[in-house]
Protein backbone atom coordinates (compact mmCIF):
# COMPACT_ATOMS: atom_id res chain seq x y z
CA UNK A 1 0.00 0.00 0.00
CA UNK A 2 2.87 2.36 0.86
CA UNK A 3 4.55 1.65 -2.50
CA UNK A 4 1.42 2.60 -4.44
CA UNK A 5 1.01 5.77 -2.41
CA UNK A 6 4.68 6.81 -2.81
CA UNK A 7 4.62 5.96 -6.53
CA UNK A 8 1.51 8.09 -7.01
CA UNK A 9 3.10 11.02 -5.17
CA UNK A 10 6.21 10.79 -7.34
CA UNK A 11 4.29 10.46 -10.60
CA UNK A 12 1.80 13.26 -9.92
CA UNK A 13 4.17 16.23 -10.54
CA UNK A 14 5.43 14.61 -13.75
CA UNK A 15 1.88 14.04 -14.98
CA UNK A 16 0.91 17.65 -14.28
CA UNK A 17 4.04 19.00 -16.01
CA UNK A 18 3.41 16.91 -19.11
CA UNK A 19 -0.09 18.32 -19.65
CA UNK A 20 -0.10 21.01 -22.32
CA UNK A 21 -1.82 24.25 -21.48
CA UNK A 22 -3.49 26.47 -24.03
CA UNK A 23 -1.65 29.73 -24.67
CA UNK A 24 -3.42 32.87 -23.64
CA UNK A 25 -3.78 35.70 -26.14
CA UNK A 26 -2.88 38.16 -23.39
CA UNK A 27 0.67 36.73 -23.26
CA UNK A 28 1.47 37.57 -26.89
CA UNK A 29 3.54 40.74 -27.22
CA UNK A 30 3.73 42.35 -30.65
CA UNK A 31 6.29 45.07 -31.16
CA UNK A 32 6.09 47.16 -34.33
CA UNK A 33 9.22 47.28 -36.44
CA UNK A 34 10.79 50.58 -35.42
CA UNK A 35 13.80 50.26 -37.73
CA UNK A 36 15.06 48.17 -40.60
CA UNK A 37 17.59 45.45 -39.92
CA UNK A 38 21.21 46.30 -40.65
CA UNK A 39 22.41 44.56 -43.80
CA UNK A 40 26.14 43.89 -43.83
CA UNK A 41 27.74 43.93 -47.27
CA UNK A 42 28.98 40.46 -48.19
CA UNK A 43 32.64 40.20 -48.93
CA UNK A 44 33.58 39.36 -52.51
CA UNK A 45 36.73 37.60 -51.37
CA UNK A 46 37.27 34.32 -49.55
CA UNK A 47 40.41 32.67 -48.24
CA UNK A 48 41.38 29.29 -49.70
CA UNK A 49 44.05 26.99 -48.26
CA UNK A 50 46.54 25.70 -50.87
CA UNK A 51 48.57 22.62 -49.96
CA UNK A 52 52.30 22.46 -50.58
CA UNK A 53 53.10 21.51 -54.17
CA UNK A 54 55.76 21.48 -56.87
CA UNK A 55 55.71 24.26 -59.47
CA UNK A 56 57.72 24.50 -62.66
CA UNK A 57 59.46 27.89 -62.80
CA UNK A 58 61.92 28.69 -65.60
CA UNK A 59 62.12 25.02 -66.58
CA UNK A 60 62.96 23.84 -63.07
CA UNK A 61 60.78 22.37 -60.36
CA UNK A 62 60.51 24.35 -57.12
CA UNK A 63 58.71 23.33 -53.93
CA UNK A 64 56.06 25.84 -52.83
CA UNK A 65 55.03 25.39 -49.17
CA UNK A 66 51.40 25.44 -48.05
CA UNK A 67 49.79 28.88 -47.89
CA UNK A 68 46.47 30.71 -48.11
CA UNK A 69 45.24 32.68 -51.11
CA UNK A 70 42.44 35.21 -51.38
CA UNK A 71 40.14 34.42 -54.31
CA UNK A 72 37.07 36.18 -55.61
CA UNK A 73 33.73 34.55 -54.83
CA UNK A 74 31.99 33.34 -57.92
Amino acid sequence: MKRIFVGTLLALPLAIASLSSQASAAEVIVRPAAHRPIVVARSYWKTVYVRGHWERIHGRRHWVPAHTVRVRRG
